[in-house]
């Protein structure tokens, strides 16, 4: 249950900061909605992450993601029997933490009527929308992250002299944090970059779940979000495996 909490935890946190700075930086009358600008998004986005798997990753490796969590697992470093409490872990984290940036802006959200503006501080949507290079760009994009937190990914937890969680721990936040912010810069402008199912489906049903009129949570997208980062994830975890077989990783 301690592991939960912290996935729980960490994805709030990364959600509240997350969804805090797009709300920043793009509703109506906010302060940061002045001069602000894509690297700033990408930014706070690497930032939370470093943020949140700081606080919670010496706990449960802060995944933080399903998509880590499925990546782990499919690399053999992760116990398939935790992923799914992971994953409900990680996935009300992400929505009580939409939720709490959502009270934070109450005030600038009542007065942005452009209910795209308001949709797209939650979660994340395509510049071009064409669902099959949509999916590959969250493909690709959860690729590289994956891939990445397998060379930064650590034993974290062990019970009687066995592993039983890799994860990232303090001294890994950091660099968590960098890979999310350089895609966000390199990858995130064709889709957003969710690279993180949580982190699109939970804020999406806050957003759809918020008592305002003509509210559009473009459903007919939302898969793109979710299924893109879990097949990168897993392409990224058979890599790995193929990798480890040829030089001993």
């Amino acid at each position: 249950m301690s592991t939960l909490l912290a996935e729980f935890l960490g994805t709030t946190i990364l959600l509240l900061l997350g969804i805090g700075v797009n709300a920043n930086t793009s509703l109506k009358n906010t302060i940061g909605n002045k001069d602000s600008g894509w690297v700033l998004v990408t930014m706070a986005w690497g930032l939370s992450v470093f943020i949140a798997v700081f606080i919670t990753g010496q706990f449960s490796g802060a995944h933080l993601n399903p998509a880590v969590t499925f990546g782990l697992a499919t690399a053999g470093k992760f116990s398939w029997s935790l992923v799914p409490g992971y994953i409900i872990a990680q996935l009300l984290g992400a929505i009580f933490g939409s939720w709490l940036a959502y009270l934070t802006y109450i005030d600038h959200y009542r007065e942005t009527k452009d209910e795209d503006t308001v949709r797209g501080s939650f979660c994340t949507g395509p510049a071009i929308r064409n669902f099959k290079n949509n999916f590959f760009s969250e493909l690709i994009g959860t690729f590289v992250l994956v891939f990445a937190i397998f060379f930064i990914a650590t034993p974290n937890i062990e019970i009687d002299g066995e592993v039983i969680n890799f994860g990232i721990g303090s001294l890994e936040a950091l660099p968590v944090g960098i890979v999310v912010w350089v895609i966000g810069m390199t990858l995130g402008g064709t889709t957003g970059f969710a690279i993180n199912p949580a982190r699109d489906f939970g804020p999406r049903l806050m957003y759809s779940l918020l008592p305002r009129k003509n509210k559009k949570p473009d459903w007919s997208y939302s898969w793109i979000p979710v299924f893109g980062p879990i097949a990168g994830a897993i392409l990224a975890g058979l890599l790995f495996i193929s990798l480890n077989q040829v030089f001993n990783i």
